[in-house]
């Protein structure tokens, strides 16, 4: 994933109980998730908690991102839901990276053999310079080892550089089922398809490849305890052709911004088209929520505060749609200017007040880099703190 209403139509004051399992997530019912008797292999598939907690690429603020030192430690620290990001290899596999280029992510700079892969790419209408897992087999990733993306903003995580490998999506649905046996409930999934436009122009569609792996692993169904995601309309109602019933969740960027399917097909629509009442309506036809930018929730003003909110939590739950916005984290330069304290840009600010916000607009799940933070603030919102 990137970086980053009214008050008065918020659904009730503000503090809203925990719903007991997933069938509701929110203030509506969504279509698609778990019943209170549904399983996932041998363990209850468990209803998520409003707003529900969405470790994001596990648990980023304290490990690497998209490693299973991220993903475990976010479940250990309580995470509901944990994310995935796919990209393919030259081979076809679909592996776990937030994007294809993996020059800042692992340690393939440091690898004398790869240094020819280098090159210039064009995604998303976008030139990128680096390496890109499109052009190495699962084999030569395996090779490679997981770094810190920001270490000047989050050095702390530094130490953990080289220790994980990089995931295969399928090693994932082995972790979490294993998960879940041992602990004795379902490991909820947030699994996102990354520029499918573009993979698919290379003869490396996701969506297949995901169809497979979700269905071999009994998470293809209604009652899976499995989130869909894509930046890109166009791969979900893909994945609903194939027969992908789980939960999917359209993403959502800045207002002015168009999904790179509609500007490849020619479609004018941005996002400020999608996020109206007909927009919303149109995604609710193969989507069961969307997943905006806290921007389009709480615009900023141009000094970083934050304005007045929209009205898409209501509009959204008025056409049946959950919304999982993205993302919090707890150092200053990705918070509100509100809740930035002192002048340190990578100290930690007041994420407690800023999830506190958020969470009285009536949103049904957050993004987060650090769970625990936004689990006490949810301990905090549902208890009246």
């Amino acid at each position: 994933m990137t970086q980053d209403q009214q008050q008065d139509r918020r659904q009730g004051p503000g503090r809203r109980s925990f719903v007991a399992g997933a069938a509701a997530l929110g203030v509506v019912a969504l279509p698609g998730t778990a019943s209170a008797d549904s399983r996932h292999g041998s363990v209850p598939v468990r209803k998520l908690p409003v707003p529900a907690v969405i470790g994001h690429r596990g648990s980023s603020g304290y490990r690497p991102e998209h490693t299973f030192g991220s993903y475990q430690y976010a479940l250990d620290i309580g995470a509901d839901v944990v994310e995935q990001d796919l990209v393919p290899t030259k081979d076809g596999h679909l592996v776990v990276r937030h994007e294809p280029e993996i020059g800042g992510t692992t340690d393939v700079a440091s690898h004398p053999e790869f240094a020819g892969r280098r090159t210039t790419k064009t995604i998303d209408g976008i030139a990128t310079t680096g390496w890109f897992t499109e052009d190495f087999t699962l084999a030569e990733l395996k090779t490679l080892r997981a770094v810190e993306r920001l270490p000047a903003v989050r050095q702390r995580n530094t130490i953990y550089d080289g220790r994980w490998e990089i995931p295969t999506f399928e090693e994932v649905l082995k972790w979490a089922d294993e998960q879940g046996r041992k602990r004795g409930k379902a490991v909820w999934l947030h699994t996102e398809t990354k520029h499918p436009t573009y993979f698919r122009s290379l003869g490396l569609g996701l969506e297949e490849r995901l169809y497979k792996l979700l269905r071999k692993y009994g998470r293809h169904t209604a009652h899976a305890p499995q989130f869909l995601q894509s930046f890109e309309p166009s791969s979900l109602q893909r994945l609903g052709k194939l027969g992908v019933a789980a939960p999917k969740i359209a993403l959502l960027d800045a207002a002015t911004t168009r999904p790179y399917d509609f500007v490849a097909a020619g479609d004018p629509r941005t996002v400020a088209d999608l996020v109206t009442p007909a927009g919303l309506k149109w995604i609710a036809g193969f989507a069961q929520g969307i997943g905006p930018t806290l921007l389009l929730i709480i615009p900023r003003d141009a000094n970083g505060k934050l304005t007045t909110p929209t009205t898409l939590v209501a509009d959204a739950h008025a056409a049946g749609l959950v919304l999982h916005p993205y993302t919090m984290r707890n150092e200053n330069q990705f918070l509100p200017a509100d809740f930035r304290t002192g002048t340190d840009p990578n100290a930690y600010g007041d994420a407690f007040g800023a999830f506190k916000v958020y969470f009285e607009q009536g949103i049904d799940g957050i993004f987060s880099d650090n769970a625990d933070t936004a689990l006490l603030a949810r301990e905090d919102f549902v208890n009246g703190g």
